[in-house]
C-alpha cells in the first residue's frame, strides 16, 4: 500500500476536536494548523478516516507544497508532481483554486495553469497526447496562502457533514459537523441526561445519539474515491463491516423539544433515517416550560441568533428568558451557540469558558456553562 500525507480540513476552531478524533482512532504524528490537521495513513486509512470523522469537512491527500510567485513557478512546481502515481489514464480531474494574500491572486489562472501543468506531466507518463477524462473523479484544489501553493486531491466528494439522513432542514439548519463537534466539547457522555430545547430539524440530538451509540457518521453515504481503482472494494467493505460492529448496546434517551410542531415532523423523520430515532424523545414545548428533577444533566443548543430584521428584541427577550429558566436547573451544564454578541450580559451569567467557532460563515461563540463535576 502506498503512503500518502493526507489532511483532515476543518471549520476555524475546530482543529483540535479534529486531532482528537483523529487521535482516538491510532493516529499520530498530527499537524495542526488553522483549519487543517495532517496526518500520514495508507488507502485503507483514506476509507476509514472518512467513514468515521465526525467534526472534519474533508479528506484530503496533500500532493506537494511550493513556493509560487509567478505562473512559471506554479506551472513547474505542479509539473514536478507525481500525478501519474494517483491518476489513472481516464481520471477526471476539474481544478479548483482558492488565493489568499498572494501575487498569484487571478484563480481562474492558477486553476488553468495547474490543470495544464498536469496534463503536460500525464503526457509523458501515459505517452498520450489527449485524455478524455470520463473515468472516475479525483477533484484537484490549488490553494494559495501567502505565495506559498499547496496542492491537494479531495477523497471524500460531498462534504463529510452530509451524512445522508437530513433530506430535509429548517429555516437556519446548523450543519452536522459543528454540531458533533460541540457535543465532543461538552464531554457528554450516555450515563448524563441530555436536553436540547431548540432543537430545530433535530440535528443536535441526532448526531449525539450517533455519538452514544459509537455509530460511524459516514457510514451509510458513499465517497467519491470509492470509485478509485487504487482503493480496493475489499477496503471500503472492511471498514465498513469494522464499523457496523462498532456500534454498542447503550440504552439511553435524549429530550428534544420545539415550539414549532411541523419543524418536529422532519426532526422524527431524520432521526428515523439516521437509525437513532428510538433513542430520541421529541416533544412539542416551549423552552420556557422545562422542568427536571434530575441532576448533572446537560443541555446543548443552538437557540436563534437574531440575524435578520425585527428578530434582535425578540432574541433578547429570549435570552433573558433562557437566563430565568435555566438558573431553576441546579447543577446543569449548558452549551449554548449564538453570534448575538450580548448573550452572556442577557443570559445574566457570564460563562465558564467560550469558544470562537463559525456556523458557516456566521462568527459565533459556543458559552459553555459547567455544572456539577
Amino acid at each position: 500500500m502506498f503512503r500518502y500525507t493526507l489532511i483532515a480540513t476543518a471549520a476555524f476552531g475546530v482543529e483540535s476536536v479534529v486531532a482528537q478524533e483523529l487521535r482516538n482512532l491510532g493516529y499520530n504524528d498530527l499537524k495542526v494548523e488553522n483549519g487543517r490537521v495532517f496526518f500520514e495513513g495508507n488507502e485503507y486509512d483514506i476509507a476509514r478516516t472518512n467513514l468515521w470523522l465526525r467534526s472534519a469537512d474533508r479528506v484530503l491527500i496533500k500532493m506537494g507544497e511550493f513556493k509560487a510567485e509567478t505562473f512559471e513557478e506554479l506551472f513547474q512546481g505542479t509539473k514536478s508532481l507525481d500525478w501519474h502515481e494517483i491518476l489513472p489514464v481516464n481520471a477526471n480531474f476539474p481544478v479548483t483554486g482558492k488565493s489568499v494574500r498572494s501575487k498569484l491572486y487571478s484563480v481562474p489562472d492558477c486553476q488553468a495553469i495547474v490543470k495544464k501543468a498536469i496534463v503536460e506531466k500525464l503526457k509523458q507518463k501515459y505517452k498520450k497526447e489527449w485524455f478524455e477524462e470520463r473515468g472516475p473523479i479525483y477533484k484537484i484544489e490549488v490553494s494559495l496562502l501567502k505565495d506559498v501553493a499547496t496542492l491537494t486531491i479531495d477523497t471524500s466528494g460531498a462534504g463529510l457533514h452530509k451524512r445522508g439522513y437530513r433530506l430535509l432542514q429548517g429555516e437556519a439548519p446548523l450543519r452536522e459537523t459543528l454540531a458533533a463537534a460541540i457535543i465532543l466539547l461538552s464531554r457528554w457522555d450516555v450515563t448524563k441526561p441530555l436536553m436540547d430545547p431548540f432543537c430545530g430539524s433535530g440535528t443536535i440530538p441526532i448526531e449525539a445519539a450517533m455519538i452514544g451509540k459509537n455509530m460511524a457518521p459516514g457510514l451509510f453515504r458513499e465517497f467519491v474515491s470509492e470509485k478509485w481503482p487504487q482503493i480496493p472494494k475489499r477496503f471500503w467493505n472492511t471498514a465498513r463491516e469494522e464499523a457496523k460492529n462498532q456500534i454498542n448496546g447503550e440504552s439511553f434517551r435524549i429530550l428534544a423539544s420545539d415550539i414549532d410542531g411541523n419543524i418536529l415532523k422532519v426532526a422524527r423523520e431524520n432521526a428515523k433515517r439516521a437509525g437513532v430515532e428510538q433513542y430520541i424523545s421529541f416533544q412539542k414545548l416551549s423552552f420556557e416550560n422545562i422542568s427536571s428533577k434530575k441532576e448533572n444533566a446537560f443541555i446543548i443548543c443552538n437557540p436563534p441568533y437574531g440575524e435578520r430584521m425585527g428578530e434582535e428584541r425578540e432574541v433578547e427577550r429570549l435570552y433573558r428568558k433562557m437566563g430565568e429558566v435555566f438558573s431553576k436547573l441546579e447543577g446543569w451544564s449548558f452549551f449554548v451557540l449564538t453570534a448575538h454578541p450580548k448573550f452572556q450580559e442577557l443570559f445574566g451569567r457570564k460563562a465558564d469558558k467560550n469558544r470562537k467557532l463559525y456556523n458557516g460563515k456566521i462568527k459565533c461563540y459556543l458559552y459553555q456553562y459547567f455544572g456539577k463535576k
